[in-house]
């Protein structure tokens, strides 16, 4: 996602296994590090939220700053939760809201086959991987959850690669919908299958749509 290494100290030796050459004990008050070097977690941008009318349902679009945080479509399986969207807006005026509806317009139209809008998110570290992966997902291609779980590293996490997929904030843009079953199948999408079918309608190659007309 932003969808975002330090060199780790290096670890002190153990001490001696010999009781006579024990280290001293450490005063208490050395365990308590000092206010001055603990570094405060930087604070969020406010959030904001509005609506966007699509040919796909209106969508609730979640805004962190400068950045698209949320998408969601309605009946969403895992919606924001509550006190999290920020206050409501109008997307006119808004300049990132105003540029997600004309992109996300231009997509469903089938002129627009990447998007421009910053999004950033704050999953786990495995989620954040995962979320990585959808963003190489080529638009009119799909892929499966084992594969993106060998790209881990480890076949078997095909089920929590799932999960991560299932708990994507933003819809669309981070292409969640291009990941299928092993057979094809459509499986587990957090807006709805038949919104994931027309998804991947849109994003079907021409030669493929044209084949379905004879």
């Amino acid at each position: 996602m932003v969808v975002m290494t330090t060199q780790q100290p290096s670890r002190p030796m153990d001490p001696p296994t010999d009781a006579s050459a024990a280290l001293p004990a450490t005063p208490p008050e050395a365990l308590t590090p000092s206010r001055a070097a603990v570094k405060p977690t930087p604070a969020r941008p406010p959030r904001r939220h509005t609506t966007l009318t699509t040919d796909l349902g209106d969508l609730m679009a979640v805004a962190e700053g400068d950045a698209l945080a949320g998408l969601y479509f309605p009946g969403h399986w895992h919606p924001p939760a509550v006190g999290t969207i920020g206050s409501a807006v109008s997307a006119s005026g808004d300049r990132l809201f105003e540029t997600t509806r004309d992109e996300l317009a231009e997509y469903f139209d089938g002129e627009r086959t990447t998007f421009s809008v910053p999004t950033v998110t704050h999953g786990d570290a495995f989620s954040e991987r995962v979320w990585d992966l959808l963003m190489t997902i080529p638009y009119g291609t799909t892929t499966t959850y084992g594969t993106i779980a060998r790209e881990l590293g480890n076949a078997g996490l095909a089920q929590r690669v799932g999960q991560a997929v299932g708990h994507n904030p933003v819809s669309i843009l981070i292409p969640c919908h291009r990941v299928v079953g092993a057979d094809g199948s459509l499986t587990g999408f957090a807006g709805g299958l038949e919104r994931k079918a027309r998804l991947l309608e849109i994003e079907e190659p021409r030669e493929v749509s044209e084949s379905r007309l004879f």
